[in-house]
């Protein structure tokens, strides 16, 4: 293909995707650390934490929710429990179920855990009982009942040889069983909410519990009372001791008693001097406001879970929007994070200098960017309410965020870490920011619309802030009343000189930037416009509309020059690509489609979304585009039109060499080989072909039976598939009854039911062969009426007076002609006295019969006479509706007499009969 020849795009093919993958619920990190467990609904999904992939995604078969799991401390063993009331053991590595056994349970498992021996699973019920299961010998235990309402912890002593269980219900309590006794010998009292965490100090003496309550509980187990109870003032749901064996004076420990990490609702890690009750390090977050004690229970950045990673010495927290944190002790840097789920993805943008990121904004107040090669995610804190929109500045490395608490941001990547901070903000709308756009050339200017109708030209900071400075201020330089309702959506052209906003008022409007004078106005959608973007190339204008149309229109005239027509509901995104000659749409029926321009066409719909299709954006090499959908699903594209030429390419020169060698084998007469090729290219017509040589040699049905017996399985579904074409052709109908008569004599009916779509191949062949066989019957019943006529009719002569040469046979035509059946060995003097004795008799009757018969009917009885009667040996028989014009007679000496009026010949010299009279 010539570099300036502008190819179009006729499809895109998923790259990759980034898709929900923890949904809320427990989470468990493996014992080497190399992998975290979390539920998504009917799934436990594994998570390399190293890669950030989702290598195995264990699924329950009837799709009931899970609601509890435990790994063993071992790594081996699975256990998951439903709302089935199921538990299921499973070998995680090959994702396949070994065994399962009903819970006994009279409601769904809330909790359950391994002993460190992996030999007894302890599970905790909704209704109140808990229960030990022995996992070697697969038998129940224990049965525990004591505790009132859900019993949402358990965990067994660290210490195996204590035998000894902890559990907490809703009563705030924490009980103490005797797994020998199967009884419960204490109950620890001292939280007034539920406790949702239990940490063992290493020689087993100790327990630190924590609770919402806002307090950690410190308890001396051997004396099974509380030593010192720490207000935390928030409510805590993970804690986790640190060993003594490591220096954490980065984190503020400073003696060497008994410290622990507190998680909660503040969502900062705090560490806690267990001896003094006080909080010695509490963590700072980079770009978080401060929160009130009050704004803390409201915090999306709560942390729900924390999770100890001792052999490398992190700590892994789970925030309230499902963002997993992994954080390297004791400087509490972010190593990793991973976002479990995005709720709705409300706009993505490329970013980088070569799209190597995406940077995202979900139904939150944060934004995330992701690495496309990795899927690590940065999180971004600042706005405090959610984002709506996004555009990025043309050098890749800038954008600009809106949001719903009427703030704008702009935000730089650093190349070389690919680290991103806030370097400007703005406020001055009155109401949502819904609408943000970017400059196209050098120049840095903001450009943003509102729900309060209004649009604003911002100036940024020129040099923009260095990174980890304070934010600066923008500036708004304009301020425009633009639409009598909400902005949906603004673009810049790319010369930076124009300025086109589309609203929820059913217009959109064309502005010239340097005074945000109005051009003109754009009319004809009938719904409000969601979005509305400039051709890179043509002085032209694209709006998607909630009337489920797309229109272009001319900047000269503001008319509209063409409308596309497609999706069944609202279109919301729209871009350009293949240098402005075509679009591509996503609407809320969650399609994409492709469109091109100059013939108004459709080239492709894709379906990968199950919700609307917010947000959509084109690489800057136009190779890629991103998607993402009210699904919580982030979908790579690549365009794949060029791999599918090739492809295609690739494929005609194959088949013009295979149809080479086709033609080689058949020369050759390799029937076998021939007829595997032809099979392979999926080609009827090459295959009867074949069929057909192999039917034409000396022993074909013998040859044929070889060759077809000796294809595979798969080989002669295709030929049965092939012979139903054949059959409805009465050309190739007996080499298709061939085919099966072979297949049928030699494969029973069990193993032809076998064969893919056999059934329905079998109901095609019936009606056609039923169709065939009427044809030959009826052709053998005409068959049977000529053969009853030949019989019938009695010829006289000789060979020689049939069998006269071309250049003898006299063709004119004559009015009677007299064959004679007596033997040609007569001779002349015999002939001569028959001709004397009946020359007179004959005459006269020969005279008379042409006077009675009709002149029609003599010259059909003459063509009659040379279409049929042209047989054997060349002797004349003829007959024409019963009307022949010779007397029957038993003496074989009679003479025959057809009278007829003219014979015409054929064009190849031969008579249709022959005029004479042999006496």
């Amino acid at each position: 293909m010539a570099g300036n020849t502008l190819l179009y795009k006729s499809n895109y093919a998923v790259s990759s995707k980034i898709e929900p993958f923890y949904k809320g619920g427990k989470v468990q990190i493996s014992r080497d650390e190399q992998y975290l467990l979390c539920t998504c609904g009917s799934k436990v999904n594994i998570l390399q934490i190293d890669t950030g992939k989702i290598i195995h995604s264990i699924e329950q078969d009837d799709q009931e929710d899970i609601t509890s799991f435990s790994l063993s401390p071992d790594d081996e063993i699975l256990v998951t429990a439903s709302r089935a009331l199921l538990l299921k053991q499973w070998d995680w590595k090959q994702e396949k179920c070994t065994r399962s056994w009903r819970a006994i349970h009279n409601v769904p498992v809330a909790s359950m855990t391994f002993d460190c021996t992996t030999t007894l699973l302890a599970t905790g019920g909704c209704d109140g009982t808990i229960k030990l299961w022995d996992v070697v010998k697969q038998y129940c235990t224990h049965n525990l009942k004591g505790s009132s309402g859900v019993v949402h912890l358990v965990e067994f002593h660290p210490d195996i040889s204590r035998l000894q269980l902890f559990s907490s219900s809703v009563d705030c309590g924490i009980r103490i069983w005797d797994l020998r006794t199967s009884k419960c010998v204490c109950v620890l009292q001292s939280h007034y909410s539920a406790v949702t965490s239990l940490a063992f100090s290493p020689d087993g003496q100790t327990l630190v519990s924590s609770g919402r309550d806002k307090i950690c509980s410190v308890w001396d187990l051997k004396e099974k009372a509380v030593k010192r109870t720490v207000p935390v003032y928030e409510a805590v749901e993970g804690v986790v001791l640190l060993p003594g064996t490591s220096d954490y004076s980065q984190m503020g420990v400073k003696s060497d008693g008994l410290h622990f990490v507190t998680a909660g609702s503040k969502g900062v890690l705090r560490v806690w001097d267990s001896s003094s009750a006080h909080c010695v390090f509490t963590q700072t977050l980079p770009d978080a406001p401060a929160l009130s004690t009050e704004e803390a229970d409201l915090n999306p950045r709560s942390l729900m879970h924390l999770l100890p990673m001792p052999q490398s010495n992190r700590l892994a927290t789970v925030t309230a929007e499902h963002n997993i944190l992994i954080y390297q002790m004791p400087s509490l840097a972010i190593q990793q994070q991973f976002v479990g789920y995005n709720d709705d993805i409300l706009d993505v943008k490329f970013l980088g200098k070569d799209d190597t990121h995406i940077v995202v904004a979900t139904n939150s107040s944060q934004l995330k960017v992701f690495e496309l090669a990795t899927n690590s995610c940065q999180i971004l804190y600042g706005h405090t309410d959610t984002i709506l929109s996004i555009d990025v500045f043309c050098k890749g490395s800038m954008f600009a965020s809106c949001a719903k608490d009427k703030s704008l941001r702009l935000w730089k990547m650093d190349p070389t870490s690919g680290l991103v901070h806030c370097v400007a903000r703005g406020s001055g709308h009155s109401n949502a920011v819904g609408s943000i756009a970017c400059s196209r050339l050098k120049k840095v200017f903001l450009v943003s619309g509102s729900q309060d109708c209004t649009i604003k030209v911002w100036e940024v900071p020129e040099p923009p802030p260095a990174l980890g400075c304070e934010p600066g201020l923008m500036t708004a330089r304009i301020t425009e009343k633009a639409h009598d309702k909400d902005v949906n959506s603004l673009t810049i052209s790319p010369n930076d000189k124009l300025l086109a906003s589309g609203s929820q008022d059913r217009t959109a409007k064309l502005w010239s930037l340097a005074d945000m004078s109005l051009l003109g106005v754009f009319r004809g959608h009938s719904r409000g416009i969601w979005c509305i973007q400039f051709s890179p190339v043509d002085q032209i204008l694209a709006t998607a509309s909630a009337d489920g149309s797309i229109k272009i229109w001319g900047l000269q005239d503001f008319s509209c020059l063409k409308t596309f027509e497609g999706h069944d509901a609202s279109v919301l995104k729209i871009i350009f690509v293949s240098r402005g000659t075509q679009l591509v749409s996503g609407g809320s029926d969650g399609l994409l489609k492709l469109w091109t321009i100059k013939t108004n066409e459709c080239v492709k719909t894709f379906d990968a979304h199950q919700d609307k299709v917010w947000a959509l954006h084109g690489s800057s090499k136009d190779d890629l585009m991103v998607t993402g959908s009210a699904d919580s699903t982030i979908t790579l594209w690549k365009d794949v039109t060029e791999v599918e030429l090739a492809e295609e390419q690739a494929k005609q020169e194959d088949q013009v060499l295979k149809q080479q060698e086709l033609s080689n084998l058949i020369h050759e007469k390799k029937y076998l080989k021939a007829l595997g090729i032809a099979i392979s290219l999926d080609q009827p017509h090459t295959a009867l072909r074949v069929i057909r040589e192999i039917r034409q040699q000396e022993h074909g049905l013998q040859e044929l039976e070889n060759t077809l017996l000796k294809l595979r399985q798969d080989q002669k579904e295709s030929v049965l598939r092939y012979c139903v074409v054949w059959n409805t052709n009465s050309r190739s109908c007996l080499d298709a009854q061939a085919v099966l008569q072979v297949l049928l004599t030699h494969l029973s009916p069990e193993e032809m039911l076998q064969y893919q779509g056999a059934r329905t191949h079998l109901e095609g062949l019936i009606p056609y062969t039923e169709r065939h066989m009427q044809r030959i019957g009826r052709l053998l019943q005409a068959s049977m009426f000529l053969d009853y006529m030949w019989q019938k009719m009695r010829i006289t002569g000789g060979k020689e007076s049939v069998n006269l040469d071309d250049d003898e046979m006299d063709t004119s035509p004559q009015s009677i002609f007299i064959i004679d059946k007596q033997p040609k060995e007569m001779t002349n003097t015999q002939a001569s006295q028959q001709q004397q004795e009946d020359e007179e008799e004959d005459l006269e009757e020969s005279e008379n019969r042409v006077e009675r018969t009709d002149e029609d009917e003599s010259v059909s009885t003459s063509k009659s006479a040379h279409m049929n009667g042209k047989k054997h040996n060349g002797v004349n028989r003829v007959a024409d509706k019963g009307h022949v014009s010779s007397e029957e007679s038993e003496n074989e000496d009679e003479v025959m007499e057809i009278s007829t009026k003219s014979l015409p010949t054929k064009s190849t010299g031969s008579a249709l009969c022959e005029t004479a009279t042999i006496r």
